[in-house]
């Protein structure tokens, strides 16, 4: 198996450890650098893995996980490209930070050369920590077919995996999947209100919104059918249900959404731009 290092020790890390572990991954092949003591003694307690402080340790492992907020990627990268110098390794670089492009993360990976590194660009979801997320990445140039394997298998510990063709298409899985959560999150919010305006208590109403939340998903997991073939199959003709449809369409719901999704996609250019610039 591939020795693995990641740089930062937050809860995404948290959780791909966990899964790459529980997945078979042996303990002695993880290393994390993590700057606060205490995580760092957390981290050895519960999954018995090497820690360190310096970042550059990890530069020994074939894959580097940049598991860093996307504001401190730059400094983390341009240190590494310091410490890479008196390094003949050149390892596979998985950026889980939202937003910076390969182009960037090159740049400063190899500041004053003019080397290419291999990096797997990530965009995870929130689910991923319980397990059940969703993750589209994109390879550069530089990236083998072996490492593209690896990556996956990294990926696949915490959820579903999808590769996209360019990189540009990681600004749309941002908008569908990476902001996504927070989306149901909302409406569920609003349906929960609804119902306790028509009477229901508080508890109930949360409670019946999150159940059928997670029937409905898995029904459209499990099923044949497309949600919208799924969606017909429960709307009767002049039954309720068709009358709360129908309200939604009235409102513009499918337009609604689809704006909101565009104006996700264009912050996610807007941001790369901004955390790319020098």
């Amino acid at each position: 198996m591939p020795k693995i290092g990641f740089i930062g020790g937050g809860n995404m890390a948290n959780s791909l450890i966990g899964g790459l572990i529980n997945a078979g991954y042996s303990a002695s092949d993880i290393t994390i650098a993590e700057p606060d003591e205490a995580r760092r003694q957390t981290l050895n307690e519960q999954f018995k893995i090497s820690v360190t402080k310096n970042n550059a340790d990890t530069l020994q492992c074939d894959i580097i996980v940049l598991a860093v907020k996307p504001q401190l990627l730059k400094t983390v990268c341009l240190q590494l490209a310091s410490d890479r110098q008196s390094q003949a390794n050149n390892p596979l670089f998985i950026s889980i930070a939202a937003g910076v492009k390969s182009t960037d993360i090159n740049r400063w990976l190899n500041a004053n050369q003019d080397s290419l590194s291999a990096i797997v660009r990530c965009m995870p979801n929130t689910p991923s920590l319980l397990q059940c997320g969703a993750s589209g990445l994109f390879a550069n140039k530089q990236v083998s077919n072996a490492q593209k394997t690896s990556a996956e298998a990294i990926m696949q510990a915490v959820g579903m995996v999808i590769w996209v063709e360019t990189e540009e298409q990681l600004n749309a899985v941002t908008a569908v999947s990476g902001s996504g959560p927070a989306y149901f999150f909302l409406m569920m919010e609003a349906m929960q209100q609804a119902g306790e305006a028509l009477g229901l208590s508080k508890e109930i109403s949360q409670k019946l919104v999150l159940q059928t939340a997670l029937g409905a998903s898995r029904m459209a997991m499990e099923s044949e059918h497309s949600p919208a073939e799924l969606r017909q199959r429960v709307t009767s003709k002049g039954g309720t249900t068709e009358q709360a449809i129908l309200s939604f369409q009235n409102a513009d719901f499918v337009p609604i959404v689809r704006a909101a999704l565009q104006a996700a996609n264009d912050r996610s250019i807007s941001l790369a731009d901004e955390l790319g610039s020098d």
